[in-house]
C-alpha cells in the first residue's frame, strides 16, 4: 500500500490566513486576545515550517517585534503630554525646558502606568501586524507565490523573491563557511579581525557566485523581454495604473472623511479599482509564461484561508459579543475580560496548523 507525501500548501491560501489574523490584530488592543494571537502564530509556524532557507527567519520577526514595543514604550515615556485625571502616576522625570512653538508634547515629567500600559498595547497590536507578515513569508514558498502573481507585476516579484531570499541565504553560506573553518581548525583562537576577515570573504565570494548564476539562469529563460507590447499599449498601461492609483486615493479619502459626501468616495474607489485591473490586464499581455506543475487549490486550502478570512469577519462585524471588549479602557486600572466569541475565532485559525 502506497503512501502518499505531504504537499504544501498553496502560498495564497497562507497569505490569506496571516492577513486575517493581522486584520484581527489591527481590530484589538485587548492584551488577552493579542497574545492568543501570537500564540496560534508560533503554534502554526512551529508545526508548519519547512527547512528552506526562508522559513527560518521567524525568529528575527519576534526579535523586531520585542524591539517595536520597546521603542513604543520608550517614546512614551520620554515624550509625554502629562497624566490624564485620575491616572496613577508611576515614574517623574526631570522636565526638560522647551520652546514656546513646541506646545502639545514636553520631554520628561510625570509617567502614569497607564501611558505606559496604552504604549505597551499599541505596540503589541503593531508587533502581532509585524508577526503576521513574517509567518506568512515563513510558511509560504516565494518562489511558488510569484507563478500567481499578475503578468504586469511579474518583475517587481522577482525582485521581491530574490530580496526575500538574500538574507536567509547570507546566513546559510555564514554557517557553512564556519562549519569548514571549524573542519580545518582554523575556528579556534586568532584575532577577531582575522577571523571576520576569513569568514566575509568566502562568503562574499559566496554570494557573488550565486548572483552570477542568478543573472545567467534568468537571462536564458528571457527574463526582461519586451515580447509584442508596443510603445502604445505601454503608454496607455501606464496611463491607465497611474490614474487607477489617483482613484484609489481619491476614493479612499473620500470613505474616510465624513464631509465628502458618500458617493464620490465609492465612485472614485471604484473607478480607480476598475483602471488598475485594465492596467495589469493591458500590461500582462507582454509577459508570457508557461506552467510546469500548477499548485492544486484543495479543501485545505480553503478551510486555512477561509479560517483567517472568518476570523477578521467576527472582529469586524462585532456581532455575538460586546464591542468595547476589544478595546477596554485604562482609566481605572482593571483586568480586561475574554471575548468568548473572538477567542474562539483566533483559536480556530490555529487549526490550520493540523488540517494542512
Amino acid at each position: 500500500m502506497s503512501r502518499r507525501l505531504p504537499r504544501a500548501l498553496h502560498p495564497v491560501a497562507w497569505w490569506g490566513w496571516a492577513l486575517g489574523l493581522a486584520t484581527a490584530a489591527s481590530r484589538t488592543s485587548n492584551p488577552l486576545l493579542l497574545v492568543l494571537i501570537m500564540a496560534v502564530l508560533w503554534l502554526v509556524v512551529a508545526l508548519r515550517r519547512t527547512q528552506a532557507p526562508w522559513a527560518r527567519g521567524y525568529r528575527y520577526y519576534l526579535v523586531m517585534a520585542a524591539v517595536v514595543i520597546v521603542i513604543r514604550i520608550a517614546f512614551s515615556v520620554v515624550f509625554s503630554s502629562g497624566p490624564a485625571t485620575g491616572a496613577a502616576i508611576w515614574l517623574r522625570l526631570p522636565v526638560v525646558p522647551t520652546p514656546s512653538w513646541y506646545t502639545g508634547v514636553r520631554i520628561g515629567g510625570a509617567v502614569s502606568a497607564q501611558a505606559v500600559l496604552s504604549a505597551a498595547l499599541d505596540g503589541a497590536r503593531l508587533a502581532c501586524l509585524l508577526c503576521c507578515i513574517g509567518a506568512a513569508n515563513t510558511l509560504a514558498n516565494p518562489k511558488r507565490a510569484l507563478r500567481v502573481l499578475p503578468g504586469a507585476l511579474y518583475e517587481l516579484g522577482v525582485a521581491v523573491t530574490v530580496a526575500l531570499s538574500v538574507a536567509p541565504q547570507l546566513v546559510e553560506s555564514v554557517g557553512r563557511v564556519r562549519r569548514a573553518r571549524r573542519l580545518r581548525g582554523a575556528g579556534q583562537g586568532g584575532r577577531r579581525l582575522a577571523v571576520f576577515r576569513g569568514v566575509a570573504i568566502p562568503v562574499l565570494h559566496d554570494a557573488l557566485d550565486r548572483s552570477l548564476r542568478l543573472a545567467a539562469a534568468m537571462d536564458a529563460r528571457g527574463y526582461g523581454r519586451t515580447g509584442t507590447a508596443t510603445a502604445v499599449s505601454r503608454r496607455l498601461t501606464a496611463s491607465c495604473m497611474l490614474a487607477g492609483l489617483a482613484g484609489l486615493c481619491l476614493g479612499a479619502y473620500g470613505l474616510l472623511d465624513p464631509t465628502v459626501p458618500h458617493g464620490v468616495g465609492l465612485g472614485g474607489f471604484a473607478a480607480g479599482s476598475a483602471l488598475c485591473v485594465a492596467g495589469l490586464v493591458l500590461g500582462g499581455q507582454r509577459v508570457s509564461s508557461s506552467r510546469y506543475r500548477p499548485d492544486p487549490w484543495g479543501w485545505p486550502e480553503w478551510v486555512v484561508a477561509g479560517s483567517g478570512i472568518l476570523c477578521a469577519l467576527v472582529l469586524c462585524l462585532d456581532v455575538g459579543y460586546n464591542p468595547a471588549a476589544l478595546n477596554p479602557v485604562l482609566y481605572p486600572l482593571h483586568w480586561p475580560s475574554l471575548p468568548s466569541v473572538p477567542a474562539a475565532a483566533i483559536l480556530a485559525t490555529g487549526l490550520a496548523g493540523v488540517i494542512s
